[in-house]
């Protein structure tokens, strides 16, 4: 029997202020109903919360003004029309207004197994890999996407719009 793999994401950003600094708080202000797209978005799978229902208040790092954003989907296809094709898009045309630019990669895609929550520390390590190696199957973008594990197919490029490839 094939083992079946979902597509895992984490990207992360540093905010231009504190999280209760006016200048960001038209980003804080769209996020439920951003959580609230991806959440019923199909092939929706996992996303990292708190008990408040986002993961803003989770401080991976010493940096107060770094916010990670992980999430599962049942393939890349989903995750690319939520991203990008999806009223999450207009938000994230926005980030500058928000978020510092980052000099490395603030986006890494990678399979896991079917069931398999990937942790922080886990995305931060597949931040690590695409920013030090460049994308392989172990960490990759939407610019370049490897297939699922076992599928021989070579790395495609899904067209992602060029202002937010995951790369600086």
């Amino acid at each position: 029997m094939r083992e079946r793999w979902h597509l895992a994401q984490i990207n992360i950003a540093r905010l231009i202020a504190p999280a209760d600094a006016p200048e960001v708080a038209g980003f804080f202000a769209q996020l439920d109903r951003v959580n609230a797209l991806a959440d019923d978005a199909s092939g929706f799978v996992w996303r990292l919360q708190e008990e408040g229902g986002n993961a803003t208040g989770l401080q991976p790092t010493p940096d107060p003004r770094l916010i990670v954003n992980m999430s599962v989907w049942s393939d890349a296809e989903s995750l690319f029309e939520f991203v990008y094709r999806s009223a999450h898009t207009p938000v994230m045309a926005r980030r500058r207004d928000w978020f510092e630019r980052f000099e490395s990669a603030y986006q890494a895609l990678w399979w896991v197994p079917a069931g398999h929550i990937p942790d922080v520390d886990e995305g931060l390590a597949r931040l690590w890999m695409l920013d030090r190696f460049g994308p392989s199957p172990n960490a990759f973008t939407f610019k370049a996407r490897f297939p699922a594990p076992g599928s021989g197919a070579p790395p495609i490029d899904m067209k992602p719009d060029p202002w937010c490839v995951g790369t600086a």
